[in-house]
């Protein structure tokens, strides 16, 4: 699968141009901000590559003058001008990997622990951690949606909104099944324990996409909130637990402040379930036509972390490896999802 074929992208942008252009193009405001917004990224795209292009041919040009008349100051100038393009070429490869549509959007993030009790539920808030870190090393901003905390430590279940540029085209990568090995500090034995939980990531819902959900397929209970989701957990009855009947989807919130808020936003969370449903279909169908196995699938282990006997952390899609765990689980995640980004480039 190429990410990246120009002629394509440039005929996509003339079509959005010519599409801007028709009679009552502007009536729907929300769709057509939405069909400017991904005309205007494609085109970013075009024009970067157009002028690195540029660049390397004035770059070959140096380098053959060089081979005919060697010079050690253009030789100098030359090396700092080849440093600038490396780092602008990774930009641009960066640029190409979330081309997607709904790359840019906010995303949703669920750590669920798996079986092991109190030592997965301790695992999966290691993993909440690790991600709020993440995000705010990018400035992205981080609400809890919805939160269950474990019986005895660490947490049963957690629901996160990540908002920022192209926050759902970095965390997609992450979806799948951790699993850590370490002395448990739970055990008084201090014997080694393996515990996994496992994360899902959605795109947030956009207004501009249209989800029709029937209010008859749909069933509304509320609850108590609960948990150390900070000040503005309610702690009345005004949690809302939304079911999609047709897929059995379910989706809580409790970060509001009433019932309405929080049932708004359950419904966002709702459709945008329905909408990763919708774009993991699509993958899967274009993946069938060309021939390609999908190895993200729900479920799939992704990566180890392990803190003993040795400390190493190992995506298991990629090979992408380091010892510096706790760097990890400090948020330093980039190394392993553009290694995973570039992996996808077949």
């Amino acid at each position: 699968m190429s990410l990246f074929d120009l002629a394509s992208k440039e005929k996509e942008v003339a079509r959005l141009d010519q599409l801007s252009l028709e009679e009552g193009f502007w009536s729907d405001q929300k769709k057509a901000q939405y069909t400017i917004r991904n005309r205007n990224a494609l085109k970013d795209i075009i024009d970067s590559y157009e002028l690195l292009h540029e660049e390397l041919v004035g770059l070959n040009e140096s380098a053959d003058v060089l081979k005919e008349d060697f010079d050690q100051e253009l030789m100098e100038l030359t090396e700092e001008e080849y440093k600038e393009i490396e780092t602008k070429f990774d930009d641009f490869e960066m640029k190409v990997l979330l081309s997607h549509e709904y790359d840019n959007s906010n995303a949703i993030l669920e750590i669920h622990p798996g079986a092991g009790g109190t030592e997965s539920c301790d695992w999966a808030s290691m993993l909440y951690r690790m991600y709020t870190r993440y995000a705010e090393k990018h400035g992205f901003k981080v609400s809890v949606l919805d939160y269950l905390p474990g019986e005895e430590a660490g947490i049963k279940s957690v629901t996160m909104l990540v908002e920022g540029e192209k926050a759902y085209g970095y965390l997609k990568s992450e979806k799948g099944v951790h699993r850590l090995v370490r002395i448990s500090p739970f055990d008084a034995g201090a014997r080694r324990h393996t515990s996994f939980a496992s994360l899902d990531v959605m795109p947030q819902f956009n207004e501009e996409i249209e989800i029709e959900i029937k209010p008859d397929d749909l069933i509304i209970e509320t609850k108590r909130a609960s948990g150390a989701g900070g000040q503005h957990i309610n702690k009345t009855d005004s949690a809302i637990r939304m079911v999609h009947k047709p897929t059995g989807i379910v989706a809580t919130c409790q970060s509001g402040r009433s019932q309405i808020q929080n049932r708004e936003e359950a419904l966002r969370i709702l459709k945008s379930r329905l909408y990763q449903r919708e774009i993991e279909e699509q993958e899967k169908k274009i993946a069938e036509l060309k021939g390609v196995q999908l190895a993200n699938e729900w479920g799939s282990q992704i990566r180890n972390y392990v803190m003993h006997p040795y400390s190493l952390v190992k995506d298991v899609r990629t090979g992408y490896e380091t010892s510096q765990v706790q760097n990890v689980l400090d948020g330093d995640l980039d190394d392993f999802i553009f290694a995973y980004l570039k992996s996808q480039i077949q």
